[in-house]
């Protein structure tokens, strides 16, 4: 029998491949796009060299977090709704900071192999306004899609130009329809804002079988922050406003019935979390 510790590490150290779980009549599944490569210190500045000594099972072989880079596709019935539209086909190096590499680019042959073409999907939700999110979304090829944003993202999405995305914003404006508190965007998904990670960041919460799921978007970046919520990604807006929703958000995953999702965790994208026990608290969910 395989050691189980051993394959959660492995999986920890590669990018997502596509996974489905289902909710009752909904499916739902993570299309990967890309990865990314993190320089964890740059990223969560509250760590150390002796805290990631600790923990080798994050890093890779030249020391980089693994991050994975998608969206989640979201099918009920002949619908289909898509979470965030990974990076797109584009590569980014950074010399500093906590950025190493981004790139995407798989997203329309995982979609395909999914069974579903990217004019099938009748809208895009945003958890908010970064690249890494929109990527798909600014370029020609969700024909039928509206664009979902949480009304105070795009009441702020001067802030989107002012990191010289001017022209993504203009691509998106024609479409954009703003979505606020609670609302519901496609069967069984609600919208709740999360400021913190940005001005009006946005989780879905999509119920369905006795079970939800919550995609939490940015406010949790690396699954060691489950184990330590007080440790906010460089890449915040407000540092001390997503720790406390951090910790009220891994307290959530602990309730019965309930899963997360993770658009930028490494192989274990979905998950549960189970406190007080060996190991790390996030588990992966594959069902």
């Amino acid at each position: 029998m395989p050691d189980l510790t051993v394959l959660q590490d492995e999986r920890l150290r590669r990018p997502a491949g596509i996974r489905s779980i289902r909710l009752g009549d909904t499916k739902v599944s993570y299309v990967p796009d890309g990865d990314v490569r993190l320089r964890p210190l740059e990223l969560l500045q509250d760590t150390t060299d002796e805290v990631w000594a600790a923990y080798p099972e994050y890093l890779d072989a030249t020391g980089h977090l693994v991050g994975s880079v998608g969206g989640l596709l979201v099918e009920h019935g002949d619908r289909a709704l898509l979470i965030d539209a990974g990076f797109g086909p584009q590569r980014l190096e950074a010399p500093e900071g906590p950025l190493g590499v981004i790139h995407g680019g798989a997203f329309a042959q995982n979609l395909a192999a999914l069974g579903r073409r990217p004019e099938d999907i009748e809208a895009v939700a945003f958890t908010h306004l970064h690249s890494d999110h929109l990527g798909w979304a600014c370029e020609p090829v969700f024909a039928h899609a509206e664009y979902l944003v949480s009304e105070p993202e795009w009441d702020r999405r001067d802030l989107l130009e002012a990191q010289g995305m001017t022209a993504q914003a203009e691509t998106l404006a024609p479409r954009v329809r703003t979505v606020t508190e609670g609302q519901e965007v496609f069967p069984g998904v609600h919208v709740r804002i999360t400021p913190g990670h940005t001005v009006g960041h946005a989780e879905y919460v999509i119920t369905g079988g006795g079970r939800r799921l919550i995609a939490f978007g940015d406010a949790v970046h690396s699954p060691i922050q489950i184990d330590h919520p007080d440790w906010s990604s460089a890449f915040d807006h407000d540092l001390t406003r997503t720790a406390e929703h951090r910790r009220r958000l891994v307290a959530e995953l602990a309730e019965p019935g309930t899963i997360g999702f993770g658009v930028h965790f490494a192989d274990v994208v979905f998950g549960q979390v189970r406190q007080g026990g060996d190991g790390p608290a996030w588990r992966p969910v594959d069902a």
